[in-house]
């Protein structure tokens, strides 16, 4: 987070209109932080965007003018946004996706790997350490002032009351204690 991935999406999006394309922009509906119907930077800038339950609804929702796709926090969608962006891009449309690569364990995020590997181009956008100063690649989740443990649910929407932009080293992700009963009993 805070590297600038839907300010980007955003401008590249906007440049296309520029140039007389026909876009559509999508985002998980589940991600409301901003507005249902925009995209928007953490700096203020935002497009609008139609929200989807699925990555699916995308393919009912083009429109057949449509000649650039964007899909702002494809990590939040299953693994079938990978089908409907192999689709959109064999239909002759630019697909522009932004999200983030790693959840906030350092673990790789849903659909993006698979997206990463398939993309013909990938411009990974750092953040900046808030502890450190150094590039931040990884997104630190802050539970009542505290990193987050390992197992709490991975998706939990959120802006900058629960998550940290950290770089590797000042990133972490604590486990939870074994129970004594448990460790007394080796189960």
């Amino acid at each position: 987070m805070f590297s600038g991935k839907s300010e980007e999406l955003i401008r590249r999006v906007k440049r296309a209109v520029i140039a007389r394309r026909a876009v559509q922009v999508f985002k998980p509906a589940v991600d409301d932080r901003f507005g249902v119907e925009l995209v928007r930077s953490h700096d203020g800038d935002s497009f609008e965007a139609r929200p989807v339950l699925v990555g699916e609804e995308i393919l009912q929702l083009i429109a057949p003018d449509t000649t650039v796709v964007g899909i702002d926090e494809v990590q939040f969608f299953d693994h079938a946004i990978v089908g409907v962006v192999r689709k959109l891009v064999a239909s002759g449309r630019r697909v522009i996706c932004a999200g983030l690569d790693l959840d906030f364990r350092g673990e790789p995020f849903g659909p993006v790997p698979t997206l990463l590997a398939l993309a013909e181009k990938v411009d990974k956008l750092e953040a900046i350490c808030v502890v450190c100063g150094e590039s931040a690649t990884r997104t630190q989740r802050i539970v009542d002032g505290v990193p987050a443990f390992y197992d709490e649910p991975i998706i939990v929407i959120g802006a900058k009351e629960a998550y940290e932009a950290r770089c590797r080293s000042c990133h972490e992700v604590p486990r939870r204690a074994a129970r004594p009963s448990e460790t007394a009993t080796g189960r």
